[in-house]
């Protein structure tokens, strides 16, 4: 069954009827073809005018929508022979983050993600996608094995945000996600980032330091959630949409604010609107990115990094 959010309550509509008129013909057996032509136009208008003109809140929403494809989605779909790797060779195998080896385009990466579950049994066993320290320490693990086999890595960005618990900060959250950030900017292979849905605070950013930083186009990024934001500044979660607004968490804000490289578009109605599309698209831009870094010489790669993130935000010397 479709789940519509309430801005696409004029598009549920549309397709309601279409869904009536097509059956009443079958059954029927009445010549509807015209009136099944003028639904359809109208409901791709109206898709285009919705989806045109989505907020900042709208965009979260549909991020998070339960169809949307998640990281071992775009794996089985754009990639070949995956081989998972186990484990941080510490503590045990998070299994919020999923990653290994495979091939795309006739060439070998490695690729690490963040995982969330379909039903709840599945959110349980993957933490709902939010990784504990001994994740970002397996995807570590995995970056420098990329590394030494001077294999680009690719990164598929979808939390809520680092597991939260007194055990993970126990075990060093902080520390594991600072790491990763001070590693991955030094990484002398290709390292693409791509948020395919969610992108919250560190939880994010302990695998999203990369040579080109990407969203997809219905995704959003931001040091917390709407939510959160919310329940701090108003004591309520009713002010979400104006705290969505405030934070410039979307693609476009971010592209305009230069903190990430680009946008990759999705389907008309969201990524779970069309999956096959979705994977045809990153798989091209995929392909284009890397194809492009791996001309660069390892210094060239690192120095160029480096310089990207340190122009970020402004600052004044005293």
């Amino acid at each position: 069954m479709t789940t519509y959010f309430d801005f696409e309550k004029s598009i549920q509509e549309l397709e309601e009827q279409l869904l009536k008129a097509k059956q009443l013909s079958e059954k029927s057996k009445i010549d509807l073809t015209a009136t099944v032509k003028d639904l359809e136009e109208k409901m791709l208008e109206e898709k285009k005018r919705v989806y045109g003109s989505l907020n900042g809140w709208q965009r979260v929403q549909i991020s998070r929508h339960a169809d949307r494809p998640y990281t071992l989605d775009y794996i089985e779909n754009i990639f070949e022979d995956f081989i998972e790797q186990h484990g941080d060779r510490n503590v045990k195998d998070d299994k919020a983050i999923v990653g290994g080896f495979a091939r795309i385009g006739g060439q070998t990466v490695m690729v690490i993600g963040h995982q969330k579950g379909r039903n709840t049994k599945q959110r349980q066993y993957r933490n709902f996608g939010m990784p504990n320290p001994e994740g970002y320490r397996k995807a570590l693990r995995l970056m420098k094995l990329a590394e030494k086999f001077n294999k680009p890595i690719i990164t598929l960005i979808d939390t809520p945000g680092a597991s939260p618990g007194l055990e993970a900060e126990e075990r060093g959250q902080g520390e594991a996600i600072a790491r990763n950030l001070l590693e991955m900017s030094v990484l002398k292979v290709p390292v693409i980032c791509v948020v395919i849905g969610e992108g919250a605070s560190g939880g994010a950013l302990g695998i999203g330091v990369g040579d080109k930083v990407l969203m997809l186009e219905n995704t959003w990024y931001s040091v917390i959630s709407p939510e959160s934001c919310s329940s701090i500044l108003w004591r309520s979660w009713d002010h979400k949409a104006k705290a969505a607004e405030a934070l410039k968490l979307t693609a476009t804000d971010m592209l305009s604010n230069k903190l990430i490289d680009g946008i990759i578009a999705e389907p008309l109605g969201g990524a779970h609107a069309n999956p096959e599309e979705m994977y045809k698209t990153m798989k091209s831009s995929l392909l284009s990115y890397i194809d492009d870094l791996k001309k660069l010489d390892h210094e060239t790669l690192v120095n160029k990094r480096i310089e990207k993130f340190s122009d970020m935000g402004a600052f004044t010397e005293v």
